[in-house]
């Protein structure tokens, strides 16, 4: 019998909690108890799914809590709500996937190189590490091989960590301010204008802007998607309007791992001291830059051919979770 949809406290009490997750296998092992929890199968997850307007087709979801890995931010927030959790609940395992992914890359940095001809100690029993090894690799290999056996699906590669003068960005990625790089008092962010009924992408005064948050998650090769987390919203990311008339302008919409017009390249312009860089629309390769140069706040963000302009500079800001 199924407990999801509703999303009501009532039908969302007994569900599972992530809290007690403290690894990526075990954060996506919470994530099939929820779905055991709800009691819906994967075709209808996707109908559910499709209802919040960003749908997961059934491999999708499969393959995703068929292995041990950490699931991408709006996977978890489209699964859970799919599932029938409220705002609060899936807000919930959005921060403890973002605990586990910061750890994660956390130990990663932290790991000592060993010094030249200096031998490593061991931290356990040679026998206990690799019978953990040996039988971790079974249940992966077992678990990714039943799953791609029916979706013939594999795993993409994990994004290396964005790394440009002045400017990193986490494998996991990070919460960012996008400033205009001449007007660094300015932050990209979302406004409305006359001409568009739907948000869209514009420079705004960084000390009159709290929402959306940004997070700027690597993709590999310098290439990132830049999402709006919104607490009404959810999450949500920048595209290129590349089929609409008005396609020169940036707006957000449902993530999916799959559509260049969400995919933006990262290049450094200038000086390594200054630390600017141009924004590339993968989808286009043009620059993104301001509405007629305009320096004013809510002027809209645009992408145009690449020039010297300095419109076309921005500064990547790193901040701290909100």
């Amino acid at each position: 019998m199924s407990h999801g949809g509703g999303g009501s406290a009532e039908s969302s009490s007994a569900a599972p909690q992530p809290t007690e997750a403290t690894t990526a296998a075990e954060f996506t092992a919470a994530l099939r108890a929820l779905r055991m929890w709800s009691g819906l199968t994967y075709r209808q997850l996707e109908g559910k799914t499709a209802a919040h307007r960003a749908r997961l087709p059934p491999s999708t979801i499969a393959t995703t809590l068929g292995r041990a890995t950490l699931p991408r931010e709006h996977f978890v927030d489209t699964f859970t709500r799919a599932c029938g959790l409220g705002d609060d609940e899936v807000l919930l395992w959005l921060k403890t996937r973002r605990r586990i992914a910061v750890r994660a890359t956390d130990e990663d940095d932290d790991e000592p190189a060993p010094a030249t001809g200096t031998p490593v100690r061991s931290r356990a029993p040679r026998w206990r590490r690799v019978a953990s090894l040996v039988a971790a690799t079974f249940i992966g290999i077992v678990g990714t091989l039943a799953v791609d056996a029916v979706f013939d699906r594999s795993a993409p590669a994990s994004p290396a960590a964005l790394t440009l003068a002045g400017l990193t960005i986490r494998p996991v990625g990070s919460w960012a301010r996008i400033h205009p790089a001449r007007t660094p008092e300015l932050c990209l962010t979302e406004g409305r204008t006359g001409r568009h009924a739907t948000p869209i992408a514009v420079q705004q005064s960084c000390a009159d802007t709290t929402l959306p948050h940004v997070f700027i998650e690597p993709l590999g090769a310098n290439v990132v998607q830049i999402q709006w987390h919104h607490p009404s919203h959810g999450i949500r990311c920048l595209a290129v309007l590349s089929d609409r008339p008005d396609h020169d302008f940036l707006e957000p919409g449902d993530c999916t791992d799959d559509d260049p017009a969400q995919r933006f390249r990262i290049e450094p312009t200038g000086p390594p001291s200054v630390a600017h860089v141009r924004i590339h629309p993968v989808v286009t390769g043009s620059c993104l830059g301001l509405r007629d140069r305009a320096t004013s706040a809510g002027a809209e963000i645009v992408q145009s051919p690449c020039s010297t302009a300095s419109d076309q500079e921005f500064l990547i800001e790193p901040t701290a979770p909100p």
